[in-house]
């Protein structure tokens, strides 16, 4: 049996938000048109953001906005909010408007319990908004997971990356990270 179901757009999800039919503490994102729940923040997620936010304002040239856990729209039926993006610099700071795909140099998803989510649900969509690098921090192996180079709702590239690798980006090829810092062992 197939039920039907009702996709929202990301227009009507904003304006769900704004007359308070979802609420301001309730942590929701809208996945391939559907209202999803996000996970409570764990005490291990939270100190791997700093610790990360913390690590890319150490790296990342000075012409680039670090964003933790705020939405980015990916087109009219998603708008996520992982858990770091390096964005192009924006003189407002995206208060003008949220960020959108074209803007993302880096995406970064921080995965313990989640991780099923995000490579089955948020990667592919990732990858059809045309997000070049996608990294999946998985908590639960110690690994670093790097997606390049979309195809439809598929990266071209994928690697892991484990502890004593060294990471570039795309966007940065200057830069360079070790999956020892993401770690907090290095």
């Amino acid at each position: 049996m197939q039920l039907e179901t009702k996709k929202f757009t990301v227009e009507q999800y904003e304006q769900m938000a704004e007359i308070g039919f979802l609420q301001a503490d309730e942590r929701v994102e809208l996945l391939g048109g559907n209202i999803v729940y996000m996970s409570p923040i764990g005490r291990r997620h939270a100190a791997f953001v700093s610790r990360l936010n913390k690590l890319f304002f150490g790296v990342f040239p000075n012409d680039i906005i670090i964003w933790p856990q705020n939405p980015v729209i990916l087109d009219d039926y998603s708008e996520p909010e992982p858990d770091l993006v390096i964005l192009k610099a924006k003189a407002d700071f995206y208060e003008s408007a949220k960020p959108i795909a074209e803007d993302v140099f880096l995406l970064v998803e921080i995965s313990d319990s989640t991780l099923a989510k995000d490579r089955n649900i948020k990667i592919p969509l990732y990858a059809e908004a045309n997000i070049q690098e996608v990294w999946l921090v998985n908590l639960n192996e110690d690994t670093v997971e790097v997606y390049r180079h979309p195809a439809g709702d598929k990266y071209n590239s994928f690697n892991i990356y484990k502890l004593g690798d060294n990471l570039s980006i795309l966007a940065f090829p200057d830069v360079q990270i070790t999956v020892d810092q993401i770690f907090g062992k290095g």
